[in-house]
């Protein structure tokens, strides 16, 4: 295993989108979201603006190495009929190649823990692909695995 990175875990700004652009397509590539099923440029730029948008409840955190922005995670809120209240959803997490395995995706998602707690929420979950053996090991460490399956359908 490779040493941990020093890292910074912070709220995106603005000014980031540059940096963060070449994580959120890195991240959609390995979801096979490119070519002909590729996000369209329009749901992209919806995305940015729900972080900086006080109604929603999207939100982004980045990781910072060297002055470089190295991870991401986007989070957001929303009611439950389980619990009385917000449940956390992580929805995106990727690291840079670069840096898989220096405790860069771990400070992602406890910085998500510490804002969901901050936020009252009292339970953070997440999904990742079956295949996604590499991440689900890191999963294990810090989380319970569920067993749950998803369904969806495109409407």
């Amino acid at each position: 295993m490779a040493p941990s990175l020093p890292v910074t875990i912070r709220t995106v700004r603005r000014d980031d989108f540059n940096a963060w652009l070449p994580l959120w397509a890195g991240y959609n590539q390995f979801y096979g979201r490119f070519g002909p099923t590729a996000l369209a440029d329009d749901i992209t730029a919806m995305t940015w603006s729900r972080f900086f948008d006080a109604y929603e409840p999207v939100h982004a955190l980045v990781a910072e190495s060297g002055g470089e922005l190295v991870g991401l995670t986007h989070h957001l809120y929303h009611r439950s009929t389980t619990r009385i209240e917000p449940v956390c959803y992580l929805q995106d997490l990727f690291t840079a190649e670069s840096v898989r395995g220096r405790g860069v995706g771990k400070a992602l998602i406890e910085a998500v823990y510490e804002q969901a707690q901050a936020a009252g929420s009292t339970r953070v979950y997440w999904q990742t692909h079956k295949t996604n053996a590499t991440a689900m090991r890191l999963y294990d460490q810090v989380a319970e695995n569920l067993r749950a399956e998803v369904y969806a359908k495109p409407l």
